[in-house]
């Protein structure tokens, strides 16, 4: 979701479920907590875990643009393409 992946990249630790492509954004613990939407329990424990320490907002905030930066960015897509592109034109070279 870009909302996860905006919210991420402004340094805001993440309380998502584990549906769609939010898991691939979230690592459980690091930047952010993934949670069964039903359990409302979890949900608001979670969520007090982070707003109850500055400490963990800061050390997930940092872990979360990381992951944006490294996963998300249309800049990282870009060298992965240009990556795979040179790959191939040095393969056909070979032939």
């Amino acid at each position: 979701s870009l909302t996860v992946s905006e919210a991420l990249w402004k340094e805001t630790p993440v309380v998502g479920s584990e549906i769609g492509g939010i898991p691939t954004q979230i690592i459980d613990g690091k930047n952010g907590y993934l949670v069964n939407p039903r359990d409302y329990k979890e949900v608001a424990e979670k969520t007090m875990d982070i707003l109850s320490s500055e400490t963990l907002q800061e050390k997930m905030g940092r872990k979360g643009r990381e992951r944006v930066r490294e996963k998300f960015l249309i800049t990282r897509h870009i060298e992965d393409w240009l990556d795979l592109w040179h790959n191939l034109l040095t393969e056909c070279k070979a032939f």
